[in-house]
C-alpha cells in the first residue's frame, strides 16, 4: 500500500525521511491498530491530490520565501501509532506525513482533509523554526543561569537540557492553534467541511490545559474551528 500511495502521487520511493524536529500534533490513545481498506487508500490518495495543491497556494501567498512543495506521504514503518505529523525531508522540501493507523483511523474525507491542512499549516506558518529558535533561548538562558551561579559542567549540561525542552513548549499550544485555524482554511478551500472534520478529536484523549503541555483542550482546539469556519 505504501507503494500504490507513493506512485499515484507522484513522490519518490523513499516515502519518509523524517527530521528530528518534526511535528506530532495528533497522538491517539493506545488501541488496536485500525484497519486499513483499500477504500481508505483511496480516500488517502483523493483527498491528497485536492489538499497539495491548495496548501502549496497559500504557503506562497502567506511564506513566499518558503519551499512550498509540499510531499504528502505514507509513513509505513511497523509499529507507528494513530498519528500525522510535518516534518523537512534532507533538501528542506516539506513533509506531510500519515501513519498507515492512522489512515485506516480517520472517519471520513473531512477529517482526513482537516487533519492534512492542520499538518500542511504547521509548515506554512513556520512552526519548527520557531520552536528551535525558543528552545535555543531556553537552553541559553537557563544554561547561563547555572553557568553564573559558578554550578560545575554537569549541571550546566543538565540545565541547557531542561532549558531547551521547557523553552520548546513554551509556545506549542499556540502553535497547534494557529495550525488548527489555518487548516481550516486550506480545508475548507479544498471543498471540506472542517467543522465536521474536527470531530476526528472526539477519538483522541483531551489533553486539558497543562501547564507546559504541547496540545491545547480539545474544546479550544475545536472551538477555533468554529470560529475561523463561520468568518469564511
Amino acid at each position: 500500500m505504501r507503494w500504490i500511495a507513493c506512485l499515484a502521487l507522484g513522490l519518490v520511493a523513499s516515502c519518509v525521511e523524517v527530521s528530528e524536529t518534526a511535528q506530532t500534533p495528533q497522538p491517539a490513545a493506545e488501541r488496536p491498530a485500525p484497519t486499513v481498506t483499500r477504500a481508505k487508500v483511496q480516500q488517502f490518495l483523493t483527498v491528497a491530490q485536492r489538499i497539495e495543491p491548495v496548501a502549496e497556494r497559500n504557503c506562497r501567498d502567506r511564506a513566499p520565501r518558503s519551499n512550498c512543495d509540499f510531499r504528502i506521504v505514507v509513513d509505513d514503518r511497523p509499529g507507528q501509532p494513530v498519528n500525522a505529523y510535518q516534518s523537512l525531508d534532507r533538501t528542506g522540501r516539506p513533509v506531510v506525513a500519515f501513519t498507515l493507523p492512522m489512515i485506516g483511523a480517520v472517519r471520513n474525507a473531512d477529517e482526513l482533509a482537516f487533519v492534512m491542512g492542520h499538518e500542511a499549516a504547521h509548515h506554512i506558518a513556520g512552526h519548527i523554526p520557531r520552536q528551535q529558535q525558543s528552545a535555543m533561548a531556553g537552553a541559553v538562558i537557563l544554561g547561563g543561569i547555572a553557568a553564573i551561579t559558578g554550578a560545575g559542567q554537569s549541571v550546566v549540561d543538565g540545565a541547557v537540557d531542561l532549558g531547551a525542552g521547557v523553552g520548546g513548549r513554551v509556545f506549542s499550544k499556540d502553535f497547534e492553534l494557529e495550525a488548527d485555524a489555518l487548516g481550516t482554511v486550506i480545508a475548507h478551500r479544498a471543498g471540506y467541511d472542517p467543522v465536521r472534520g474536527v470531530a476526528f478529536f472526539s477519538q483522541i484523549p483531551d489533553p486539558g490545559n497543562r501547564f507546559l503541555g504541547t496540545h491545547p483542550p480539545n474544546a479550544q482546539r475545536v472551538e477555533t474551528v468554529r470560529r475561523v469556519a463561520a468568518g469564511l
